[in-house]
């Protein structure tokens, strides 16, 4: 099974480079601006050129309000949409006719129950990603560097095609890979050398233990 894998949160050049030289198949740039990833949508469309052909681009917002997301789409031209925030399955369906974009909603998980939240967006969302719940204090919706118990994915249908995301980092992506199996993979915070700095070794060094956790698998 192929393994998507999106480096989210990228505001630099050096960044995209070494995201899209490793096989990032999803590039995500940030538009909260609470966030230290945060991106302008001008800048955010410079830096997406260089993945045109090779990864999918993804807009990633929270609770976005049309007049912003109109500037987004118009200026990062987007692939993708990623939707962080509050929004309710009424919302997304009415986002994906207005910019006739796929949509990935990020719903944050602590407990199996937490998973019936799927319900009301099963064909209407195009894929999931599945976060954790922030820390209490937290300003961020993601980026928190938290996970959750991958285990309880395991019962998961088959059927619903999800991103994993929330405290990935090289040392336990391959327990990762191992106890949920998941289709996508999202990483940020674990790839920084401080909060919204990616560090390219960091990245190459994530790709390292992703591969070394799928031939172990393969053996």
């Amino acid at each position: 099974m192929a393994l998507d894998i999106k480096i989210c949160g990228l505001k630099t050049d050096g960044a995209m480079a070494a995201a899209l030289a490793c096989g990032a198949s999803h590039v995500g740039f940030i538009f909260f601006a609470k966030s230290p990833r945060y991106v302008e949508p001008a800048e955010a469309g410079r830096l997406r050129e260089a993945a045109r052909g090779k990864a999918t681009a993804v807009a990633v917002t929270v609770d976005a309000g049309d007049t912003f997301l109109d500037e987004i789409v118009a200026k990062m031209q987007p692939d993708m949409l990623q939707l962080h925030g509050a929004e309710t399955s009424e919302r997304v369906a009415e986002m994906k006719a207005r910019y006739g974009l796929p949509v990935m909603k990020a719903l944050p998980l602590s407990e199996a129950a937490d998973l019936e939240r799927i319900k009301p967006f099963v064909g209407i969302a195009d894929r999931f990603l599945f976060d954790a719940k922030p820390p209490k204090g937290s300003e961020l919706p993601g980026g928190n560097g938290v996970a959750f118990d991958w285990r309880i994915l395991v019962g998961l249908d088959a059927g619903v095609d999800y991103m994993l995301s929330g405290g990935l980092n090289a040392a336990n992506i391959g327990e990762a890979l191992q106890l949920a199996n998941p289709p996508g993979i999202d990483i940020s915070s674990g790839v920084e050398s401080a909060p919204g700095v990616k560090d390219p070794a960091l990245i190459e060094q994530f790709f390292r233990a992703v591969r070394a956790a799928r031939d172990n698998r393969a053996a």
